[in-house]
C-alpha cells in the first residue's frame, strides 16, 4: 500500500472513530440516567437510618422527556429529604416541566440552594474554555431566568431556601441544621452571613452550596458540619476511562469531582487519602444534565444519589 493511501486510510479511520465517540456521547451516554447509592457515616451513634435524595444540575428543557419521566420516577424511592443544589433549568419555559417532573417529591421536606443556570440561561461559548482556567469566562451573561418563580415553586411546597441562610429541620425524627451559600461560581456566596457554631443539640450539621468551591468548603467544615454536599461539577462530564475527569470547573481537584470524599481544611492541598479523623464527608453529585451548547457525556453518566446517613463508628 502507497504511503499517501496509507495516511488517508488511517486518518479516514480516525475520522470514524471520532464521529462514533461523538455519537455515542451525545446520543446515549447523556441519556443513560443513572441513580448513585452510598452510605455516608455521619450520624451519631445509635441514630436511625435517614435517606437524602441528591439532585443537582437538571438543566432541564421542555422537550426533555425521557429526562423528565426519569425524574419522576424518583418518587418511588420516597426519601426522607431532598437536597437539591442547583442548574435546575436550561429556559424560562422550564419551570413547568420541573414542577410535573418533580412530581411528589416536592411534597417531602426538602432544602435547595441556586446555581448559575437558574439565574442565567446558558448561551454559545468556546467548549474549549471548560478545559482552561478561562472557565468562568462568560458565566452570567446570559438572559435572565425566572428565577423568583423557581424559588416560589420550592418555598411553595415547603423546601427551604437556602442561600446565604441557615435552616433548622426535624426529619425523620432527627434534628438537623443546614449551612448554605448562593452560587461560588458567580461569587454571590456570602460564609459571613451563615457563619457561627452549630446549635446545641443538632445531629448533624449540612453545608450545601451549587459549586464546591474550596473557600466555602473550609468554612463550612469550620463552623462544625459533618457532611457537605454539592454539584456544579458535571463529575468532569467528558472523562477518561479508568483515569477520571480531566476539569471540575471550579477550583476542586479532580478527584473529588462526583462521589463521595473526605473533606476538611486544606484538603484542596492534600490527598484525601491522608484524611484526618473528624473530616466532614463530602458528595459531588455529578447532575442529570448538561448546557444544551454541549449535549455530550463521556465516561461520566447522568446521575443522582440516593446517599443513607448511617451512624459514625
Amino acid at each position: 500500500m502507497e504511503t499517501g493511501t496509507l495516511g488517508r486510510t488511517t486518518a479516514a479511520a480516525v475520522f470514524g472513530t471520532g464521529v462514533g465517540l461523538l455519537a455515542y456521547a451525545s446520543l446515549w451516554e447523556r441519556n443513560a440516567f443513572t441513580l448513585r447509592r452510598f452510605d455516608l457515616p455521619v450520624l451519631p451513634k445509635g441514630s436511625a437510618p435517614l435517606t437524602v435524595l441528591h439532585l443537582s444540575d437538571l438543566h432541564l428543557l421542555p422537550r426533555q422527556r425521557r429526562k423528565r419521566a426519569w425524574i419522576a420516577a424518583l418518587a418511588d424511592l420516597e426519601p426522607d429529604l431532598i437536597v437539591n443544589t442547583g442548574d435546575n433549568i436550561a429556559s424560562a419555559a422550564s419551570i413547568e416541566p420541573l414542577a410535573e417532573s418533580l412530581g411528589p417529591l416536592l411534597d417531602r421536606p426538602g432544602v435547595f440552594v441556586m446555581g448559575s443556570n437558574d439565574y442565567y440561561a446558558p448561551h454559545l461559548r468556546n467548549p474549549a474554555l471548560y478545559l482552561t482556567r478561562h472557565h468562568r469566562r462568560g458565566v452570567g451573561r446570559g438572559d435572565a431566568l425566572p428565577t423568583e418563580d423557581l424559588r416560589g415553586l420550592f418555598t411553595g411546597h415547603g423546601w427551604r431556601d437556602l442561600n446565604n441562610r441557615r435552616a433548622r429541620m426535624t426529619v425523620a425524627g432527627h434534628d438537623l441544621e443546614f449551612v448554605g451559600v448562593d452560587d461560588p461560581h458567580l461569587d454571590r456566596d456570602d460564609l459571613a452571613a451563615v457563619a457561627g457554631a452549630p446549635t446545641p443539640g443538632t445531629a448533624l450539621t449540612i453545608g450545601v452550596a451549587h459549586a464546591p468551591y474550596q473557600r466555602v468548603l473550609d468554612g463550612f467544615v469550620a463552623d462544625g458540619a459533618g457532611l457537605l454536599l454539592a454539584g456544579h461539577t458535571h463529575g468532569g462530564q467528558l472523562c477518561v476511562p479508568l483515569f477520571g475527569a480531566l476539569v471540575t470547573n471550579c477550583d476542586l481537584d479532580t478527584g473529588r469531582a462526583k462521589g463521595p470524599s473526605r473533606w476538611w481544611a486544606g484538603a484542596g492541598h492534600t490527598p484525601s487519602s491522608k484524611a484526618p479523623t473528624g473530616a466532614a464527608w463530602m458528595h459531588v453529585c455529578a447532575g442529570l444534565g448538561t448546557s444544551p451548547y454541549a449535549p455530550v457525556r463521556f465516561a461520566c453518566r447522568p446521575e443522582a444519589a440516593l446517599l443513607t446517613l448511617i451512624p459514625r463508628d
